[in-house]
């Protein structure tokens, strides 16, 4: 279950806001995440982190060419998937 998830272009230093606020993603669910009109970064990095706050990060994804990123955890192992 991921309970905090975070968007911030490549080039920022923070993370910023969790975008889910105070709900929580059970395993097998999605959310839709809108950026506004006047974003202008091309790379964005993602993280996710579970209620212990352990968390995994991916860099560098082109939102601009990216429509669905789906997030698999499995045996250790952190995969994601995009088209």
């Amino acid at each position: 279950e991921i309970y905090a998830l975070y968007i911030t272009p490549t080039s920022s230093k923070e993370w910023g806001d969790d975008v889910l606020g105070v709900d929580t993603l059970p395993p097998g669910e999605y959310t839709t995440i809108t950026f506004p009109p006047g974003a202008k970064a091309t790379y964005w990095d993602l993280r996710v982190e579970d209620e212990d706050e352990n968390y995994i990060e991916w860099n560098k994804f082109n939102l601009k060419k990216i429509v669905t990123i789906e997030l698999y955890y499995k045996n250790g192992k952190a995969t994601a998937i995009f088209n």
